[in-house]
């Protein structure tokens, strides 16, 4: 018959257990101390090959008027763990401009929100914001993504003002007044996407919902100025239309 190890054969291989344990986590911080060191020796040499090649220069002016490079080269940061607005005083914002162009987007993207705010209660379609956007900076060489538009309400949140961004259904919109939203309104701004508008008896129709519930929400929405109503159809079904979904006057940004 087969005899049991003892208490003595146990601790012995619990504490053999523990030796192979605090071997592969030294094992791992080494690994790990290493790749930091490499890193940041790599960044550093990529910081000083900026500065003495001029021909840095003509890659400078790409990502300042390139869009579609300018997203690249974020990538690119964020995979050597490179942050080029972490500080508007860093070394990559100096040199490459960039940090005075995503706090000046960030600033024209507040001054566009605060002016459309009366139509739109503080939440605005990311592409309308966009197109707002370059309608202000239609004299800057500059061209504005929706990429750049994404970054810079990033660093919006620091003003803790409900700056964000959230998504309904397909669309993205732009939150600038602390509103939360719940699930009913999230359906209601998913379903008005198709028109611009719901009705009461749609929301009944479509979301399979009660008179009351339908009102409820559409209710709060109007409070939050989200929604605004339509009494002037022939079949008299009241409309509520919502702009953050729908088209709105760019005529706004003239005023700003």
């Amino acid at each position: 018959m087969r005899r049991r190890p003892g208490i003595g054969g146990l601790q012995t291989a619990a504490a053999a257990r523990d030796q192979y344990r605090l071997l592969g986590e030294n094992v791992a911080k080494l690994r790990t101390d290493l790749m930091k060191e490499q890193l940041a020796t790599f960044r550093s040499q990529l910081e000083e090959f900026a500065r003495k090649h001029k021909v840095f220069s003509s890659v400078m002016n790409d990502i300042r008027k390139n869009p579609t490079f300018r997203t690249q080269f974020h990538e690119m940061c964020a995979k050597v763990g490179v942050d080029p607005l972490a500080s508007n005083k860093g070394f990559w914002a100096e040199l490459l401009g960039i940090g005075d162009f995503y706090y000046e987007l960030g600033v024209q993207i507040v001054e566009i929100c605060l002016a459309t705010r009366p139509h739109n209660g503080g939440l605005i379609n990311l592409q309308e914001l966009c197109a707002l956007l370059r309608q202000k900076r239609k004299s800057d060489r500059e061209a504005v993504s929706e990429d750049d538009c994404l970054r810079a309400i990033s660093k919006l949140k620091i003003l803790g003002s409900g700056f964000e961004v959230i998504s309904v259904g397909k669309r993205k919109l732009v939150r600038s007044v602390p509103t939360e939203l719940n699930k009913d309104h999230n359906e209601i701004l998913e379903l008005a996407q198709a028109q611009g508008f719901v009705t009461v008896d749609e929301l009944e129709r479509r979301l399979s919902w009660t008179t009351g519930r339908a009102t409820d929400a559409l209710d709060t929405l109007l409070d939050e100025g989200l929604a605004m109503i339509d009494d002037g159809h022939r079949d008299g079904k009241r409309r509520y239309w919502f702009p953050c979904v729908s088209s709105i006057s760019t005529s706004v940004v003239s005023d700003i």
